[in-house]
Parts: structure tokens; sequence; C-alpha cells
């Protein structure tokens, strides 16, 4: 039975992966490379637990505890005792296949690996470790404490007990799993990608300014946000990162990033967390940029 769970990353999606799990009564492990990261995603999930006490989703006795649930740590040797681990580290292969080699020797021979990649081959990340039997893909939507869907993807070796076990494991965070075969970008965003990428190529081209384009899909599609928006919520590096993915693995012309997209990473307009996206966030209200 599954009791305490690792996470690696302390960024928005592992610091709301770690809040799940210690709500629902697993002992977590948030690990990250510097104790500022640790102390601000625990800020993070502070403010978070106070907005579910403020709505009645959580009672001041479950905040206090699932506060206690959760330890912090730069060290590896710390998931020793773990059931599984969950990867939360940046969308790109080469930083998750450097978290698997410092993690592997530190886990119990029949401790689970996930990654909560969002499009990024299981079967290839899961070779890299010594257990590919026991290792699956658990991709959590963001922001995790609100967002109900889990994406499990098995690789080519992953076993039935590993995706039983993973799916116990989110059916208890209250989350719905799906299943989704082990393809570039998985389900959501092998269809949301390309919507905000096309959505990017209309700004380009002219056809529209950011508002009318944000505008014409909340009005005109009844979306919640407008794909620049949301694309500013992601994150535009997790954006281009996933539309690589995408353009590499299925050799198709219909999935090349837009070259403003581009542009915007290498100028450091990430959208939300850098205060600068297809909007401007520095003053009281978003600003388009364009």
């Amino acid at each position: 039975m599954v009791q305490k769970i690792g996470v690696i990353g302390a960024g928005l999606m592992g610091n709301g992966i770690a809040h799940v799990c210690a709500v629902a009564g697993y002992d977590v492990v948030l690990a990250d490379i510097a104790e500022d990261r640790l102390t601000a995603a625990m800020e993070v999930m502070g403010r978070n637990l106070d907005r579910q006490v403020r709505r009645g989703l959580l009672d001041d006795i479950g905040r206090i505890e699932s506060v206690q649930r959760i330890k912090t740590t730069t060290d590896y040797a710390d998931f020793s005792d773990c059931d599984m681990v969950i990867e939360a580290a940046t969308e790109n292969e080469a930083v998750k296949r450097q978290v698997f080699e410092k993690l592997v020797p530190h886990l119990r021979a029949d401790a689970m690996i996930a990654s909560n990649t969002s499009s990024i081959s299981i079967t290839r990340l899961a070779a890299t470790t010594d257990r590919p039997g026991r290792f699956m893909g658990v991709h959590f939507m963001n922001p995790v404490p609100m967002m109900s869907l889990v994406e499990l993807i098995r690789g080519i070796a992953t076993e039935e007990e590993t995706v039983a076990a993973f799916k116990e494991m989110t059916q208890r965070l209250g989350k719905i799993p799906v299943s989704a075969e082990d393809f570039p970008a998985f389900i959501v965003n092998r269809i949301l990608l390309p919507m905000i990428n096309e959505a990017i190529y209309t700004l380009y081209e002219g056809v529209g300014s950011v508002e009318a384009i944000d505008n014409g899909m909340k009005l005109g599609a009844n979306h919640p946000m407008g794909p620049l928006e949301l694309a500013d919520f992601i994150g535009l590096d997790t954006c281009l990162a996933v539309m690589q993915v995408l353009y590499e693995g299925l050799a198709d012309t219909k999935y090349r990033p837009c070259p403003l997209l581009v542009k915007y990473v290498e100028a450091g307009w990430l959208g939300r967390k850098t205060n600068r996206g297809f909007y401007d966030y520095n003053g009281p209200d978003p600003v388009p940029t364009r």
C-alpha cells in the first residue's frame, strides 16, 4: 500500500502535486535543488490551502495536518523510503534524464517512478532507469489543486501493477484518470497546443490582435480563457517545448512552432511567470504587448 510519495521539483506543478497528495493523507517528500525554491513552494502551498479553507473545502485541522505531512529536502537520499516518486522537473528531456540518474540509486527496489511530463516519450524516459516496468507517465493538469483530470501514460514496458497503483493513487486524490497512449504530447496537449500555436500564427500573420483573438475564442467558442492568455498562463517556454516535441516526434509541418512564439521565448517573455508574454502583467490589469 502506498503511504509515502516523493515529488521532484518545487515549481508550479511540483508544489501542486505535493499539495494534493498531502491533503489526501499521503506523507510527502518534496525536493528541489535550492532551499529558497522549497521555501517559496511552501508559501504558495500555504496560500492555496488557505483558499481551500475559505471555500469550505478543507477545515483548519486538515490544513495544519497537510502541511505537517510535507518534508522538504535538497537531498535525494530522503527518497529512500518512498513508495513512489513523481518527477515534475522542467519540460526538458535532458534535465529529466539527469534527475532519474540521481534518483534511482536511492530508491527501494520495489519503488515506482512517474514523470509528470506533458509531452515526452514515457518509453524513452523509462529506459534511462533501472525499472521500466515500474515507470509510467502521470500528467497532472495546471493548477493541480483545481483541475480534475490526470493523464496516465504507460510505456512499452510498464507493468499492470504499476498502472493500477497510480490509478488508485490519483483516484484517492479526487482526480479522474484517463488512459493515453505513449505518443508525443498524449491527449490534452496533442489537441490544445496546436490550437494555441495556430492562435499565435493568427497574431503573427496580422489576422487579428491579441484582444481580438482572445475575445473571439472566449465569446465565439465559449472558452474560459483566450488561447494567448492561456499560453501566458502555461508558460511560453513550455508551449514551445511541447510544439517542438510534436514537430520532431510526428514529422508533420502542421506542428511547426510559430516563429513569433520562438521570438518571445528568446526574448525571455515567457508569460505570467516573467510578467510579460502576449500580455504585460506589471500593471493593475494585463495589457497586450502586440
